[in-house]
């Protein structure tokens, strides 16, 4: 026995040899791999990229007016326009790609307000407690137990309906809900020992919430703010729909709204603008399905 322990001790290496340690696998790279291994995520990602590529580039290779009459009313497709006419004789072919850019536009900007003002305030609420975080929550739920629909259709109304006016409503009825997950994710991460330690070395409240909690964070942060897109082109959808937009902008909305009427009588006026609409909340709700398997650990072995 004690000649075989030796014989397995004494084993012959080459000059020079080292087993190096592993290197652990950096988080981006590994979140992405399990990104790309969902095949609905990077489907979705592929069509969001070619909508956004057609509101782009779109009206640069087929220079028309959205609103120019070209052909008979409600003509059908395949005719002289290629997704016919609308009651007015407006190709809607035209107009999906000229209504793709505010759309688009629309949805990003109201995003990006939405995340400035509901993650502040989450953090603030979350991060401080007590009589602040009962204030900014009592503020929140006022506007959460409001109708978000009717209050954004109140705002513009009031205002001028433009552009600017319906960012400002879409913002005003989105940001409740991730302020308050925010606020969740802030109560559950600031006792955590890393924020003691980071409190210890004498770091102020705002290089705590910004560089320490916040990054922590962001995972659920993400997947929310990606799903929160595909509601505000819905909500931006349903003003246009209502006529509550700018009058001098196409959007996927407007064309629906003006086409309602005429449904049973021409249904390519109002199906191709809705499968735009339904096309693009679907691929970016694929995308953000793909973010929560890839920021999620417990769903990564699935």
């Amino acid at each position: 026995m004690i000649e075989s322990t030796e014989r397995q001790d004494l084993t012959v290496r080459p000059v020079g040899f080292e087993e190096k340690p592993e290197k652990p696998e950096i988080w981006w790279v590994e979140t992405a791999r399990m990104f790309y291994a969902n095949k609905a995520a990077v489907l979705g990602l592929i069509g969001l990229v070619i909508i956004i590529l057609v509101g782009l580039f779109g009206p640069v290779f087929f220079r028309a007016d959205p609103f120019a009459i070209v052909a008979a009313p409600l003509s059908e497709p395949g005719g002289v326009t290629y997704l016919g006419t609308d009651y007015l004789g407006r190709d809607v072919f035209i107009g999906l790609i000229y209504g793709a850019r505010p759309t688009l536009i629309i949805a990003i900007i109201a995003t990006a307000f939405t995340v400035l003002i509901g993650m502040s305030i989450g953090a603030v609420a979350g991060f401080h407690g007590g009589k602040i975080d009962n204030l900014l929550m009592r503020v929140t739920e006022f506007f959460q137990v409001l109708p978000p629909l009717v209050l954004a259709m109140v705002i513009v109304a009031v205002f001028a309906p433009n552009f600017l006016t319906v960012i400002f409503a879409i913002t005003v009825v989105s940001w409740t809900s991730l302020a308050r997950l925010t606020r969740a994710e802030f109560l559950k991460l600031k006792e955590r020992e890393f924020v003691m330690a980071a409190r210890a070395v004498g770091a102020r409240n705002h290089r705590l919430i910004l560089r320490v909690i916040l990054p922590n964070a962001l995972p659920p942060l993400i997947i929310a703010v990606t799903l929160r897109i595909g509601m505000t082109i819905i909500y931006e959808a349903a003003l246009s729909f209502l006529g509550l937009t700018d009058p001098d902008i196409m959007t996927w909305g407007k064309m629906i709204g003006l086409s309602r009427d005429f449904f049973f009588e021409a249904w390519w006026t109002v199906t191709f603008p809705g499968l735009a609409i339904l096309l693009t909340t679907l691929c970016i709700a694929l995308i953000g399905d793909g973010l929560n398997d890839a920021f999620n650990p417990k769903l990564r072995g699935r």
